[in-house]
């Protein structure tokens, strides 16, 4: 059986419940673990969700506001150092500047080279590193380039309408309409074995997001509050509404809608169950309110 694990179902406000965007695709075939955003506490939350850092070996961003990458400098640095030397290649694709942002923090030059190069040449750190069951020398963590052709990580930016495919999987995008031209946004729908989940990211409800997210088995969906708040507050453009997403669920014949990306607002109750009522009344699927941590077996 394989797993969607929410480990981010909130918004750049936190609340005791729930802070920053961050999914896991665990699948049971080949023990694929696929990350999808990497926000507030992501990596905490991975292991609190029974996962571990060396597991994934893939992380897409949707973009680059703080709820959906702030923990990245955490994961890489916390990746590479429970690494024995033998993980495969961390491949990570997002808009850009998905390849500037991993260079800046853990290049030769970046804003935590100081602590690799520390773990590397430090006694302790060497003795930790070999009772782990490593090897030394230790490598640092090496980025893709022309030099490096077996490197530690290999961040690439993409665009969307790009695909990517590897042998049992495939990843394909579009926009997601959401904060243009500032910063690009993508949305993202996984398939593998005629099972498909589509990503949102943060979007207002479009047409192309609709269209990827054709027949998918799953949409995990932001949903910043209910139409009328947000309507009232003038914050619907760029985003998505508990209405709204339930209205791209239906016109993309979606299966089961995950409403995520939740705001304060529409966490409390009464505007909660008044926004699922909405949603309910468009979208006859099955509907699902996110919780953090929360495992969604498919």
């Amino acid at each position: 059986m394989s797993i969607l694990h929410i480990l981010g179902s909130g918004t750049p406000t936190p609340t005791p419940d729930r802070f920053g965007s961050s999914y896991v695709v665990e699948l049971d075939n080949n023990k694929s673990k696929i990350m999808f955003d990497c926000g507030p506490a992501a990596t905490e939350k991975l292991v609190k969700a029974g996962l571990w850092p060396t597991d994934i070996d893939y992380l897409f961003f949707t973009h680059h506001h703080f709820d959906h990458d702030v923990d990245y400098p955490c994961f890489l640095l916390c990746r590479w150092d429970q690494s024995i030397g033998k993980e495969n290649t961390l491949k990570v694709f997002g808009p850009s500047p998905t390849e500037k942002l991993t260079n800046d923090l853990i290049g030769e030059n970046g804003a935590f080279a100081h602590d690799w190069k520390a773990r590397i040449n430090a006694v302790p750190s060497q003795h930790v590193y070999v009772n782990r069951g490593g090897v030394l020398p230790r490598n640092p963590p090496t980025i893709s380039n022309a030099k490096n052709k077996n490197p530690w990580v290999s961040p690439k930016d993409i665009v969307a309408g790009e695909t990517i495919k590897e042998s049992n999987w495939v990843v394909e995008t579009a926009v997601a309409e959401h904060v243009q031209p500032y910063l690009d946004s993508i949305a993202y729908k996984i398939t593998v074995n005629n099972f498909s989940i589509v990503f949102t990211g943060d979007t207002q409800p479009c047409e192309s997001v609709t269209n990827l997210a054709k027949n998918a088995d799953i949409m995990v969906c932001m949903c910043w509050d209910d139409q009328a708040s947000m309507d009232k507050y003038q914050e619907s453009t760029g985003q998505c509404s508990a209405e709204g997403a339930a209205k791209m669920a239906k016109d993309a014949n979606v299966k089961k809608l995950v409403l995520s990306h939740m705001g304060k607002h529409i966490s409390t109750h009464g505007v909660l169950e008044n926004a699922l009522g909405n949603a309910a009344k468009i979208f006859d699927g099955e509907l699902i309110f996110a919780e953090e941590l929360m495992k969604i077996p498919f």
